[in-house]
């Protein structure tokens, strides 16, 4: 009697299984590449205005923008922010906080807008920096954010044709690490909702 033949099938799902374990150990290997294709952090040089962008709950961008008016990169910083919870700005609210860190509040300028995107917060804030005849700045945002606002800024200079250079500065994040996001929740909510964002972002949404 000859020997029998395993199914093709079942040789395939063996094989996804085997990749599959593979993976699982050596995610300490690849996992952090995702983390790290998120970032695009540069440092900073002198500009006439830094750009905090919204969407930081923990107030690290703003005070990340505190820090280079402090070593002397700008004298002021845009800090943009939509309407946010209870009717208040999330830029006032912003501010609010900034000032109880101990910084000068005449460092910071409120610049409340109704975006609900980044693309739709670069319109506005670009916008604005051409009506205050900027030539250069430096954009603030979280480091799991800042390839994707990196590419979104480009963008829309060429859209609008006003082009000044720019550096993007990373600020932290308290849950968002390059090298072991998948070990909590909250890190693993931001780099899924980053990377869709991202793809949404390249095919145009």
């Amino acid at each position: 009697m000859g020997r029998r033949r395993v199914p093709f099938l079942l040789k395939f799902f063996l094989f996804l299984v085997v990749i599959a374990v593979a993976a699982y150990f050596a995610r300490p290997l690849w996992l952090p590449v995702a983390g790290y294709w998120l970032i695009h952090a540069e440092q900073p040089a002198k500009a006439d205005i830094i750009v905090v962008l919204a969407g930081d709950a923990e107030g690290h961008r703003i005070e990340k923008a505190a820090q280079l008016i402090k070593a002397g990169y700008s004298t002021l910083a845009l800090v943009s922010g939509p309407p946010g919870m209870y009717g208040v700005n999330e830029s006032d609210l912003a501010l609010q906080f900034i000032e109880r860190e101990g910084y000068p509040p005449q460092w910071f300028i409120p610049f409340p807008d109704p975006s609900h995107s980044t693309k739709e917060e670069s319109f506005y804030i670009l916008r604005e920096l051409r009506t205050r005849g900027v030539h250069n700045f430096i954009l603030v945002t979280s480091d799991y954010h800042t390839a994707r606002a990196r590419r979104i800024y480009l963008a829309m200079e060429k859209q609008l044709g006003y082009e000044p250079p720019f550096e993007t500065v990373a600020a932290p994040n308290d849950y968002f690490h390059a090298d072991s996001w998948w070990r909590n929740r909250e890190g693993e909510k931001i780099v899924f909702t980053e990377w869709w964002k991202t793809v949404a972002t390249a095919v145009g949404q």
